[in-house]
């Protein structure tokens, strides 16, 4: 239940507007409803659902395929229900052949996200800046990318789809068969070109020159770090942060951890005061207490509201 002011305009038309504004679209990467909610409210007008963090979040697990569609699809849509801004969905290898892909897509259309990027690894896969990948045949690859336009047009022509290749880091892979790869998919339908992993700049340089296409960055891993200008100067117009929010927590929860174990309870107290000067510090305002008590007002009788008084705790504030 998003708790904001629904919107008729589709999250699909809205990220397609974003990538019409001639300069990169910075994505950060979020791993769950709630990382998502902190980078909208920090102003973010679009987001990134990490598979890494989805696997990690959700089951504990590392990114080499253990993720199910039913689980991704699942943390995606509860991404999506929670913000407003766009989300884009790493959906792995489509999770299976091309047969497989048309699910894939239908399912993450139904949960509400605006896009979508599907590799070209062997399954079970794994993480694009772990070693030991492997990749599929050129004639699947392409199919299973036409196999996902063509769905993505029967349902929702503004579903944006990005087709990843790993064959530059794969075993036995190459830059030059990951931009063969990447064109390939574009004209089978893809919206953007996602080229997983050059090692260098010089490489950026020549994904952005040779694929004939919108190019999809995941700034990340081994990829070289790169400024805006840098972006708009190699042909790229969406850029990802996919795991900082989620290595940004574990440093902070591991601390805190820490902190207690070193100094006792009364660290909890500290943090507590902390939190309270934060920009973020209204826990219970950013989590919707105070929409609910609006929804109650507006759709339950009056004495619903009557609940609140004498109680104790974070009392919601009554417009009106």
């Amino acid at each position: 239940m998003r708790l904001g002011t629904a919107e008729a305009e589709r999250p699909t038309t809205r990220l397609r507007g974003l990538m019409r504004q001639n300069r990169p679209v910075v994505v950060p990467g979020c791993y769950n409803a709630l990382s998502a909610r902190v980078l909208e409210h920090a102003g973010f007008p679009a987001v990134y659902m990490s598979g890494y963090g989805t696997s990690l979040s959700l089951l504990g697990l590392p990114d080499a395929g253990l993720a199910t569609l039913t689980e991704m699809v699942f943390n995606a849509k509860c991404i999506a229900g929670a913000v407003r801004a766009p989300v884009i969905a790493d959906a792995d290898t489509g999770h299976g052949n091309a047969i497989n892909v048309v699910r894939t897509v239908e399912e993450f259309i139904r949960a509400g996200v605006a896009g979508i990027h599907i590799e070209d690894q062997v399954a079970p896969k794994r993480c694009g800046h772990v070693a030991g990948r492997l990749v599929v045949e050129r004639e699947e690859a392409v199919r299973k990318i036409r196999a996902a336009a063509d769905t993505r047009d029967a349902l929702d022509r503004d579903f944006v789809l990005i087709a990843r290749t790993d064959a530059r880091g794969a075993h036995g892979g190459s830059l030059e068969e990951a931009i063969w790869r990447a064109n390939a998919f574009l004209d089978a339908g893809a919206d953007l070109a996602f080229v997983e992993g050059p090692a260098n700049v010089e490489e950026v340089q020549r994904v952005g020159r040779e694929v004939k296409g919108p190019v999809f960055y995941n700034m990340t891993g081994i990829s070289p770090r790169l400024t805006e200008q840098q972006m708009a100067d190699n042909n790229i117009a969406m850029c990802i942060l996919p795991g900082a929010a989620m290595r940004a927590t574990i440093m902070a929860v591991h601390d805190f951890a820490m902190t207690i174990r070193e100094h006792g309870t009364m660290a909890e107290a500290a943090l507590d005061a902390r939190f309270k000067q934060h920009p973020m510090g209204n826990l219970h305002g950013f989590a919707g207490f105070d929409r609910i008590r609006e929804m109650e007002d507006a759709y339950l009788p009056p004495e619903a509201g009557e609940k609140y008084a004498g109680t104790l705790g974070h009392m919601p504030e009554k417009k009106g």
